[in-house]
């Protein structure tokens, strides 16, 4: 009976330990995760994927190679579950063009400005925008922004010749998947 006493302690503070290194590491715990994360989300992720505004684009832009297909899916960080849906292409040309064309596009899809326009990038060119469209209790977002080689880098995405030829940029819509509002990336 002692020896029994002495597992469930050692269990207890085991399991203690697992929980609060979880929270030490941003990391939750197989309860938490299953319990707040992206189970039951396949619905709304394809209501995401159904938005006009990511098959949408500018006159001359192309889709480059290994960006082919709309990515869509729900990923878990820190424990905040995201919903997500996006498209990247390449355009030869001004980056206000882009700007101009989803300013056009969203509004038209009963999107609406959810700040000022992200103002320039260190070439002196537009850097990006962010848009939201509430939906009863949750937020959604619309981002669209220029693709840099750090943010390939992180992503682990090589990118191809295409991105030599013109800027790349990426049409973003994000949703919170415990409805809670959404955000642009900075």
């Amino acid at each position: 009976m002692a020896l029994h006493t002495g597992t469930g302690r050692c269990a207890a503070l085991l399991s203690t330990v697992a929980v609060a290194a979880g929270a030490l590491t941003g990391c939750q715990s197989i309860a938490d995760a299953s319990a707040s994360g992206c189970d039951g989300t396949e619905s709304r992720v394809e209501k995401l994927e159904s938005y006009g505004v990511l098959g949408s684009r500018p006159e001359g832009a192309i889709v480059p190679k290994g960006f082919e297909k709309l990515e869509s899916d729900c990923w878990q960080d820190s424990g905040d579950a995201q919903l997500y849906a996006s498209r990247t292409y390449v355009l030869r040309g001004d980056k206000a063009e882009v700007a101009a064309h989803y300013r056009t596009v969203a509004e038209q899809e009963g999107w609406k400005p959810a700040r000022p326009d992200q103002g320039s990038s260190n070439d002196g060119q537009f850097a990006g925008l962010c848009f939201t469209r509430a939906e009863g209790d949750r937020a959604t977002a619309l981002d669209v922004y220029f693709l840099t080689k750090e943010i390939l880098e992180a992503e682990e995405r090589k990118p191809g010749p295409e991105f030599g030829s013109g800027s790349g940029y990426r049409v973003e819509i994000t949703a919170a998947a415990d409805g809670s509002p959404a955000d642009c990336s900075d």
